[in-house]
């Protein structure tokens, strides 16, 4: 197990809650109670409460997404083998704020969505698509809440191991392909060699992708898995907003432990100087809204999408009431600058030598 930061916190995730997740019930509920057309888009929804589900249940629509796909039937998939598969997945993302098996499942609703509202499954290879959604799963395991600046100056195991090169893309990949090395949990075990190298090949790099940090080609796979991974400012307010004060805890943690070890300090996580909504407004001008753009002029269907979640995206009243307080300073300096100029004017030109600057 690598070392990635000063702690590693593991979730309890025991035998008593495996038993219950391949539990006789679950597997009823999942294969023979048929899945009507509404829940099935309101599943691929960006409005999906994902605050009302428990890890369990979770668990069991990951299962819908790869059944509702015909994911199971054209690879072959086992359904006792995709149970495992994602238990393990389960097991293996940390009990951390923000990048933890919610996260992994939000990101995964979001590229199921896509999937559907986009209509790929008749412009893509089903085998594309298997990859986008497994990497999607895949894309942050065992991440514990430090990011890739922490592991290059604490000089953690993993950035020694991967040369300062995406530590944490790299181990999340590494993490993913343990999992389907197992033969009880390798979903791709029925498939043949050229279909699982392209499988690989497909999702290391949609997941390295997800280093926002570093260039990477752009592919219609790869932004579509940048976009679910930073999707969640897009949707509405009571969806997103508990995601934000995560993600600004997570953040304030690594900041703390930054300044203990003596480590330089990342700027937007100080707990000192940032706040919420200061803490997303380069973000979504700068990465967010350019990648919704992008994939928007590809998928005219999308702008809709785009504009409504920005709306209603969870730091536009706080920077509403930002900017309002900008430009009501800016007012208030431009009309003390007026009354300084008409005084200047009344008393007439300022003949006095100014004062000398140092240098």
């Amino acid at each position: 197990m690598w070392e990635q930061g000063p702690s590693k916190q593991k979730g309890g995730k025991n035998n008593i809650f495996c038993s219950f997740w391949i539990s006789k019930t679950f597997t009823f509920f999942l294969f023979n109670k048929r899945i009507s057309h509404s829940h099935d888009r309101w599943l691929g929804s960006s409005l999906f409460q994902l605050w009302q589900w428990e890890d369990a249940e979770i668990m069991v629509l990951l299962q819908v997404m790869y059944t509702d796909l015909d994911f199971i039937p054209t690879f072959n998939i086992e359904p006792e083998v995709l149970q495992q598969f994602l238990f393990e997945i389960y097991r293996r993302y940390n009990n951390i704020p923000f990048h933890n098996f919610k996260h992994c499942f939000c990101v995964t609703q979001m590229m199921y969505g896509l999937i559907w509202l986009t209509d790929l499954r008749s412009k893509m290879d089903s085998i594309d698509l298997l990859i986008m959604l497994t990497s999607a799963v895949c894309h942050d395991l065992d991440h514990t809440g430090y990011n890739n600046a922490y592991q290059i100056n604490a000089r953690t195991e993993l950035a020694l191991r991967y040369n300062d090169i995406s530590p944490l893309e790299n181990h999340h990949c590494a993490v993913a392909f343990e999992i389907l090395e197992r033969t009880e949990s390798n979903i791709f075990r029925n498939l043949s060699m050229d279909q699982y190298k392209r499988i690989r090949e497909g999702i290391i790099k949609c997941i390295l992708a997800t280093d926002m940090s570093r260039h990477n080609e752009s592919t219609l796979m790869t932004i579509l898995i940048k976009v679910s991974d930073i999707s969640n400012e897009a949707r509405p307010m009571e969806v997103a907003e508990p995601w934000l004060d995560c993600l600004l805890q997570e953040f304030f943690n690594q900041s703390d432990v930054e300044k203990l070890e003596g480590l330089p300090v990342t700027p937007f996580m100080d707990r000192d100087k940032v706040t919420k909504p200061s803490s997303q407004t380069g973000f979504i001008r700068f990465v967010l809204l350019p990648l919704f753009i992008e994939l928007a002029n590809l998928f005219p269907c999308l702008e809709v999408f785009k504009l409504k979640g920005w709306r209603k995206c969870t730091v536009c009243p706080s920077l509403k009431q930002q900017n309002r307080a900008q430009s009501e300073n800016a007012a208030k300096s431009k009309e003390a600058a007026g009354g300084r100029q008409d005084s200047q004017t009344d008393a007439g030109p300022d003949t006095s030598k100014p004062e000398s600057q140092s240098t």
